[in-house]
């Protein structure tokens, strides 16, 4: 029980760290979202390779595959999507719109079950995915467009997951490849931009470098935190505390950066609660209805 325990405190600080994102991007100005981009690459991978030193754990490069080292730099290129579009979101004011796409995710990563693996939905799933479906209609009607932050965000992190479990590689081992492979164009940018006389790092004082150096902490950590709490606890529960970031965000852009939430806005966010609420409803009684059977067939034998 003490290591349930402790992988629920893991995962809760993990999603908490996640959450709160939008109060530290905004931090970073005047750099725009590429050059923080490239920053949280180079100092994330500072982060992990020093995480491994310390362990003296560098056996797995011996045994990573062809296979898996292509996986991890498509990946690579997935979450540098992700992240960048994420920092643009939230320093451009849009970070309710954000929360949406990561309350939307697991949804995508239900569809995604359908479409790649195959996999048959239960009845309530379907009710969940065409209730998102719904919101999304309902949110670009708000917004007069596609709400393409969210879309962005939702489907690029599930593709992201998708690609990580295929590579089956451990979050710091993984993130050292994702990092590494992106090292080149990053640095090679910010080299550029303070060449050019452009570049933040060096122009804003210590404070802003210290700043910017501490993006790859915060990347770093809370992705570790997550590993260290999936091996601990059950994916249920994991999957009900996945659901503090994107409210945190919300609270984030509603309460403290005040976005306009018209009524319209509301509607939409209310369907897609809905939406997630039969959702986890349904993945609760299934695990638990798994348990029974499993503790049954257990007893008969």
């Amino acid at each position: 029980m003490p290591d349930t325990r402790r992988g629920v405190l893991y995962g809760v600080t993990a999603y908490t760290m996640w959450g709160l994102f939008p109060l530290y991007w905004p931090l970073l100005k005047p750099s725009g979202a590429v050059e923080i981009l490239a920053h949280r690459m180079v100092w994330s991978l500072v982060v992990v390779v020093a995480v491994l030193a310390v362990r003296r754990h560098w056996s797995w490069i011996r045994t990573m595959t062809r296979r898996q080292f292509l996986l991890l730099a498509l990946a690579a290129v997935t979450v540098s999507v992700n992240w960048g579009v994420y920092i643009y979101a939230v320093n451009a004011g849009h970070v309710v719109e954000s929360a949406l796409g990561y309350f939307i995710n697991p949804l995508v990563s239900v569809l995604f079950g359908v479409l790649v693996f195959r996999e048959r939905l239960r009845t309530w799933q379907w009710i969940a995915v065409g209730l998102g479906a719904l919101a999304v209609l309902i949110l670009t009607l708000d917004y007069g467009r596609l709400p393409w932050v969210a879309l962005v965000l939702a489907f690029s992190f599930g593709t992201y997951g998708l690609i990580k479990k295929a590579a089956g590689v451990g979050s710091a081992e993984s993130l050292t490849i994702e990092t590494l492979v992106l090292l080149v164009p990053a640095l090679g940018y910010l080299i550029f931009l303070q060449a050019d006389g452009t570049g933040t790092f060096a122009n804003h004082g210590l404070g802003h470098a210290l700043l910017l150096v501490t993006a790859g902490l915060i990347t770093a950590v809370p992705l570790m935190l997550f590993t260290a709490a999936a091996l601990r606890v059950p994916l249920t529960i994991i999957g009900l505390l996945q659901y503090i970031a994107p409210v945190l965000q919300f609270l984030c852009g509603v309460l403290i950066v005040h976005e306009t939430m018209p009524a319209s806005r509301w509607a939409g966010f209310v369907v897609v609660w809905l939406a997630l609420s039969v959702f986890t409803w349904d993945s609760v009684r299934a695990a638990r209805t798994s348990r029974q059977e499993r503790t049954s067939a257990l007893e008969t034998v």
